[in-house]
């Protein structure tokens, strides 16, 4: 069963001056401290210190972060109360992976994880999910196509191994892929078998990732 922090998350909110969105949302933000549906709140004016804008690489504000999560732009009471129940559980981190994936938040998903790798584990519900939708699948391979190099997927790619029985072709495909790009040529072994798949796109996909595979394991030898 996914994992659920009950202790509210804090928040850290960038405003600036001129900023038109910028008064709601502390006044949103306010009220989830009132409620207690956060924790507490910092609230820094960027123009009086730049060094922290430059710390978390914004660029516009107003830019939130509750807990984990980055919420660039303006949102809604109701959209930041939603992100601060998500950022307490591991499903949570699930659906904002897979809502920053489907909106091109690619490189903020990719500094979560760098800043914590353990974090990549989330992915694994949404790669199981035959109802994911195709720009997740295909954000989450480039965010393992980047991390490549990083020996960071190394931990997802033995969590994965598992889904290789999956029953949906789909799910099996990207697997493969995956696991072609976790880095971990421990991993081959076990995608032998699916070279004998019966869906033509899986023994396609495991071939190509068995051959980078052991073209990487070459590399570093």
């Amino acid at each position: 069963m996914p994992s659920t922090d009950t202790t509210p998350p804090h928040a850290l909110l960038l405003v600036g001056p001129g900023c038109p969105y910028c008064a709601q949302m502390l006044e949103s933000l306010g009220e989830l401290v009132k409620d207690g549906a956060i924790a507490r709140l910092e609230v820094v004016n960027v123009a009086a210190e730049p060094d922290v804008a430059q710390q978390y690489g914004v660029r516009s504000v107003p830019w939130t972060r509750i807990g984990p999560l980055v919420l660039e732009g303006a949102h809604t009471t109701a959209e930041l109360r939603h992100w601060s129940q998500e950022s307490t559980s591991e499903l949570g981190l699930s659906h904002y992976i897979d809502d920053q994936l489907q909106h091109g938040g690619l490189a903020r998903v990719d500094a979560l994880i760098r800043e914590e790798p353990t974090r990549l584990l989330a992915v694994l519900p949404l790669i199981a999910d035959r109802e994911t939708s195709i720009q997740t699948r295909v954000g989450i391979g480039a965010l393992l196509e980047g991390l490549e190099d990083t020996g960071l997927a190394n931990e997802l790619g033995r969590k994965l191994l598992p889904l290789l029985g999956n029953s949906d072709a789909r799910v099996r495909a990207d697997v493969c892929h995956y696991l072609g790009l976790s880095g971990n040529a421990q991993s081959i072994p076990e995608l032998r078998p699916l070279l004998e798949d019966e869906d033509s796109e899986v023994r396609e996909i495991t071939a190509e990732s068995i051959a980078h595979l052991e073209q990487k394991g070459l590399a570093s030898a």
